[in-house]
């Protein structure tokens, strides 16, 4: 038996070294790639030129690629490489606030005649976004410069940016896919019980559904009538916003099956044609006959191409000097966890040390806190929100602009705040608490494995492979409960509101930011620009700027990212392996169940989450 050990310990020490000896390689390799990336960059006459030279009349290509964000993750080269291994992608993600200033500032220049909309790289996002890329849109069309959208397809994302260009051009094979809006769930009890896996839920609140896929195995009724309602309302709301673009009726864009299937019959099962007869598309053009089309409107580069920059390429983001006053943006997007933030978290200690610093910055009047989440840690929420509550004590108003989600503890967050606001399509609400433990007793015990011992109170055993000992599922349920009644307490003390109302509006239901606003849980509806101009009022200040707050990297960190990012856009390293769709669907799916297990780290168990708030990507 010694020797039996001895060799696996042996065995496990060669397995370490093999594994050090692997991170190394890695991270040697992207520092290698790192100076050539370098080394290409300096030496190409694109970036650097012997002389200064006239700058061309062109079009601005707004060619976006991957997803569009609130806040870019900051991924390690060791993350991005292990990741291309296991074929997950890393896609270069677009910050929202980036691209409308880069649309924003090509409407001045005067260099820049049109803008073309290619966006098949682009990645489904929510409504709430693209609308507000679509006002820039249309705030560079009201300077009487053309804009075009070209592509081969368009996804339901895709189109709804293109809808607003004034001509819409497809290739003879393509189509436009409307697919509507829709949240769905893997249900997991059937299958925790043939593993003989128990699943403890603790709840408040009949709307709160996050614990359904592992207590049912099938949405419940209450859930289903909940999410219908801002369902069809976003729905609703992308149909009008293309329909008025397009001028087509709103029946024309949202057809019942059997005239859907009519009007295909009508044109052979020819989709690209069906697109042009409903009006969603103005022509069919090869790609060839695209580039013509573009050069005579924008100019020919000589090259059988149209004069064009890439919005990665152009230079619009200039640098310019704070001002005397300014107003902090705070962003908080992704899951909210207890302490430091990870990859795509919101971390309390980390978003309540941004807060802290604007505090304490004497140049900073007030705070848009800009929020794009789920929620998460009840605990982590309060951290942040006792942060909000010292910068009013300090005479700095605190604005709240929701992005696409603010809800559970995302608007447990925003409560405090001075003024909310909130887009229609914005998902907010779903005021509940839950907590949830899994327990491996059964499955143990099939296997011959059994836990016991003795503990000096109720909870000194309680773990994931033992059974609960009696009566500690009814404490952590008050403890729950507890959690609820503080929630709609600090919600009814904020906003002004009776327990009783809160209590009716509460329950885990989800609101749209307009029905929100009718029940007293938004101010105004409006976009981040209005928050910035409500934090500037209730200030009142007149010339300010703005200080975008967020956690510093160290030079070495910031190189490494910055190289990472420049990796993925200039030399399209993501050379991961290609699974078919069906596996990656379901993998993605795991991998989002898995991430929503990993953020559950709250030192009370509490967790106020909307995890079935998105309703983009289904």
């Amino acid at each position: 038996m010694k020797t039996l050990f001895k060799f696996f310990g042996t065995l496990l020490k060669w397995c370490w070294k093999i594994l050090g000896f692997a991170r190394q390689l890695v991270l040697n390799l992207f520092f290698i790639a790192a100076i050539v990336l370098v080394y290409y960059v300096v030496t190409d006459d694109d970036v650097i030129s012997q002389e200064p030279t006239e700058q061309p009349i062109q079009a601005l290509l707004l060619d976006i690629s991957g997803p569009i964000v609130e806040k870019q993750r900051r991924i390690d080269p060791y993350d991005f490489a292990t990741r291309n291994l296991f074929g997950q992608q890393v896609e270069f993600e677009n910050v929202l606030f980036d691209i409308v200033e880069q649309i924003r500032t090509a409407a001045k220049d005067d260099n820049i005649n049109g803008m073309v909309l290619s966006l098949s790289d682009m990645s489904e996002t929510s409504l709430t976004k693209l609308r507000y890329i679509a006002k820039a849109i249309n705030e560079f069309k009201a300077t009487g410069k053309p804009v075009v959208a070209i592509g081969g397809h368009y996804n339901q994302s895709q189109y709804y940016l293109a809808s607003y260009a004034d001509e819409i051009y497809m290739a003879p094979d393509g189509a436009v896919l409307l697919r509507g809006y829709g949240s769905f769930n893997l249900y997991f009890k059937d299958l925790l019980d043939k593993l003989d896996i128990t699943t403890h839920v603790f709840r408040v609140g009949t709307y709160k559904s996050f614990v359904e896929p592992y207590t049912r195995t099938e949405m419940s009724q209450e859930a289903r009538e909940a999410s219908s309602v801002w369902l069809n309302q976003l729905w609703g709301a992308y149909v009008e916003d293309v329909a008025l673009n397009r001028e087509l009726s709103v029946e024309q864009l949202s057809p019942d099956t059997q005239t859907l299937l009519d009007e295909l019959k009508a044109v052979n099962g020819d989709f690209a044609q069906l697109s042009k007869r409903l009006g969603l598309v103005d022509e069919l053009l090869t790609r060839q006959q695209i580039r013509t089309k573009l050069a005579e409107t924008f100019g020919s580069n000589g090259e059988d191409s149209f004069n064009y920059v890439s919005v990665y390429d152009y230079s619009s983001l200039q640098f310019r000097l704070p001002k005397a006053d300014q107003i902090a943006v705070v962003v908080a997007s992704g899951a909210i966890v207890d302490g430091f933030e990870s990859e795509g978290t919101v971390g309390g200690d980390t978003t309540a040390a941004l807060l802290r610093d604007a505090r304490l910055n004497d140049a900073v009047k007030a705070v848009v806190l800009r929020i794009d989440s789920p929620g998460g840690s009840a605990f982590a929420s309060e951290v942040i929100r006792n942060e909000v509550e010292a910068l009013k004590e300090a005479g700095k108003p605190v604005v709240v602009s929701m992005s696409s989600v603010a809800a559970s503890g995302g608007y447990w967050i925003a409560a405090s705040a001075n003024r909310i606001l909130a887009q229609p399509t914005t998902i907010t609400g779903s005021i509940g608490i839950f907590g949830i433990l899994t327990t491996f007793e059964d499955a143990l015990a099939k296997y011959g494995v059994y836990n016991d011992g003795i503990g000096t109170t109720p909870f000194a055993g309680v773990g994931v492979t033992r059974a609960l000992p009696e009566g500690v599922a009814d404490i952590m349920q008050l403890g729950i409960e507890n959690g609820y009644q503080r929630f709609i307490g600090l919600v009814a003390s904020q906003r002004n509101l009776s327990i009783e109302d809160v209590d009716q509006i509460a329950q885990g239901r989800v609101w749209t930011g307009y029905d929100a606003m009718k029940r007293g849980l938004v101010d105004q509806l409006g976009d981040f620009d209005d928050a910035v101009a409500v934090a500037a009022e209730l200030a009142n200040i007149d010339d300010y700027s703005l200080n975008w707050l967020e956690e510093p990297l160290t030079p070495a960190q910031q190189f490494i990212y910055d190289i990472v990012n420049q990796a993925i856009v200039k030399l399209d390293l993501n050379t991961n392996i290609k699974l078919p769709a069906a596996v990656q669907h379901f993998a993605n799916t795991a991998a989002t169940e898995i991430n929503h297990l990993n953020n559950f780290n709250d030192p009370n168990g509490q967790y106020a989450l909307c995890p079935n708030c998105s309703y983009y990507d289904n």
